[in-house]
């Protein structure tokens, strides 16, 4: 069995990479590329997904989807955990994208 390694850092989509279909669903565009320490993470397939929520922040009594979580598969066969955080606050506002952990094959 293989080990999963916490990662926890921010990562960045490649431009152009964007796969638009799950938007109709009010998911974020899954990107097919991201760079990770220097590193492109080429994704092949997308294994699960899943959202999070949580209450209003201005107390009305909706849930809200917060993130949204995606297990992928890589051209490497790693298995990646990345998240999409939907409102992002302060230093990271523009980290949106996160490798949660990663598993090699």
């Amino acid at each position: 069995m293989n080990k999963e390694q916490f990662i926890s850092e921010p990562i960045k989509p490649v431009p152009g990479s964007l796969d638009t279909a799950r938007m109709a669903s009010g998911e974020p565009g899954l990107p097919a590329e991201f760079i990770w320490r220097g590193e492109r993470l080429i994704i092949t397939r997308c294994i699960g997904s899943r959202r999070e929520t949580g209450p209003c922040r201005n107390g009305s009594p909706e849930q809200y989807v917060r993130r949204h979580w995606y297990d992928l598969l890589d051209d490497q066969g790693r298995i990646l955990k990345i998240s999409f955080d939907r409102n992002p606050r302060g230093k990271q506002k523009t980290a949106r994208w996160r490798l949660y952990s990663l598993t090699e094959p």
